[in-house]
């Protein structure tokens, strides 16, 4: 069965599991801390080439933390910003957004380390359902979330339709 996550987000996770591990520390921090700005920053740069101007996620990164959600940063040895992810939480599910990782660092876990990590926050806050949205133009981002054990799921009603947004869901019990 053909699905609009296509078949390179499932090759990629199923034939090409990550060989490098990086060791990094996950911790909640604000997000707007001059070094997690420039981060956001290469995120968005990232993002630009791959949705058209009226499709680009609009999340204000300050209202990614407090009472709502959490924003972690994921640090090298160094203590240098290497990646962000944030979770947002909605009356009947956990939203993560903001997944990013730098170009120089991706393909060695740390992707996967931020997703798990605002995973179990979630899980520890009482929520049994977690949603994302990815590209399909970023396959690797998607095999993260496959491996992870996410699945596609239909848009929201609230959600503009979009060919390039794929839109998962992951339960938990």
């Amino acid at each position: 069965m053909k699905t609009h996550l296509g078949d390179d987000a499932y090759k990629l996770a199923l034939l090409h599991p990550r060989t490098q591990q990086l060791k990094v520390s996950i911790e909640p921090e604000s997000p707007d801390q001059p070094e997690v700005i420039r981060l956001i920053h290469e995120l968005e740069a990232c993002q630009r080439p791959l949705y058209p101007a009226g499709s680009r996620p609009r999340v204000d990164a300050a209202a990614l933390a407090g009472s709502t959600g959490l924003f972690v940063v994921a640090r090298e040895k160094a203590g240098r910003a290497i990646g962000c992810c944030a979770i947002v939480f909605k009356v009947d599910y956990a939203e993560i957004k903001r997944m990013f990782v730098r170009v120089q660092y991706r393909g060695q876990g740390v992707g996967t380390a931020l997703l798990s990590f605002v995973e179990s926050h979630a899980i520890g806050s009482g929520f049994s359902e977690l949603r994302l949205e990815a590209n399909v133009l970023q396959p690797e981002a998607l095999a993260i979330c496959v491996r992870a054990g996410y699945t596609q799921r239909a848009a929201s009603a609230d959600c503009p339709l979009d060919p390039l947004r794929v839109f998962m869901q992951k339960s938990v019990h």
